[in-house]
């Protein structure tokens, strides 16, 4: 597994595990599976899991600490907070609210200060007002937290917290369907020696190839109940495409996969491509899943030509579907 440095003084795979899937917030991952999976990641080479607060009520960062107790690796935890619904918005926002969430991350990933606790896709003018960045500063300085990021939903959120000192990181939705960062966003982060990392690789699992016009999904699963932006940003969920567009476009791009690679490793394949991307937090339910989403960053590079056509396919075909702030 290849690394990628974070910051000045610590590397980190360039594959790394989301693991909103391990708190059951879509599809059911029970403990013995939910240990397989981590397990196998850190087999694998992966330093860096990240997750938050609101992801099964906490169950993911529990499942962590349980991981973490007995394992020797030095994994990089990345945790969240903003979304609680404990007071929930805007009273999340207030400094003695979010070192009581902090303290709660804290608690559950049994550790005494988070390696990063980023903000988690926040009202754009909370972003704006600056005090959210304030109060993560004064967590720093009290040891409670090592760095600090923000997870945004558009490009124009990334620019705003971009100008706050201190920022370690930034988290954003990025794949073959969503390329919007390129020219916004890289240049910029990479003079500003700002972390990127990525979240939906694989448009919830629509760039994996696998599923079809008549594909279903639980309904505790977001894929269902998100699938038009019903309970949270519709980006979220098949990167802002509806499902049907998405799964036409996805059988578009089968023909271009190159030989020895699946279509999931030929979409995060691309995404290691750019040097401005740090990590690729891929989730899994299951532990093939993980030894494939790994073993990417052993592939070689994909051709420039092959980087031109996807560049052309998306301004052609999938720009003006995208739903959501972007």
């Amino acid at each position: 597994m290849k690394q990628r440095q974070f910051d000045e003084t610590t590397a980190v795979s360039e594959i790394g595990l989301g693991t909103w899937q391990l708190g059951g917030d879509w599809g059911a991952v029970d403990d013995k599976t939910a240990m397989q999976i981590m397990e196998t990641a850190v087999s694998q080479g992966v330093t860096f899991f990240d997750t938050a607060d609101v992801y099964g009520g906490g169950i993911s960062e529990q499942r962590i600490a349980q991981f973490l107790q007995n394992q020797p690796a030095n994994i990089f935890v990345a945790t969240k907070l903003g979304r609680s619904g404990d007071p929930g918005w805007p009273q999340n926002f207030t400094y003695d609210n979010m070192r009581r969430h902090t303290e709660a991350s804290l608690r559950r990933l049994q550790v005494e200060a988070l390696d990063l606790s980023q903000l988690h896709c926040i009202p754009t003018a909370e972003l704006q007002r600056g005090d959210v960045f304030e109060h993560l500063r004064r967590l720093k300085q009290e040891g409670k937290i090592k760095r600090f990021g923000a997870s945004v939903e558009s490009m124009e959120e990334a620019l705003i917290c971009l100008e706050q000192e201190g920022l370690a990181s930034l988290q954003i939705i990025f794949n073959i369907f969503r390329q919007k960062p390129i020219a916004a966003l890289f240049e910029k982060a990479q003079q500003k020696g700002i972390a990127i990392i990525v979240r939906l690789p694989l448009a919830s699992g629509l760039l994996a190839g696998k599923f079809a016009q008549t594909t279903t999904f639980a309904a505790s699963d977001h894929r269902h109940y998100n699938r038009d932006g019903d309970s949270f940003n519709v980006g979220e969920t098949f990167a802002g495409l509806p499902f049907t567009v998405g799964v036409a476009l996805a059988d578009e791009l089968k023909s271009l996969v190159p030989a020895g690679m699946t279509m999931a490793q030929f979409a995060q394949r691309w995404i290691l491509d750019f040097p401005a991307v740090t990590t690729i937090i891929t989730g899994a339910t299951k532990v093939s899943q993980v030894e494939s989403n790994t073993a990417v960053s052993t592939l070689p590079p994909l051709s420039p030509e092959l980087h031109h056509e996807l560049a052309a396919f998306y301004q052609a075909k999938v720009h003006d579907h995208i739903r959501g702030p972007y």
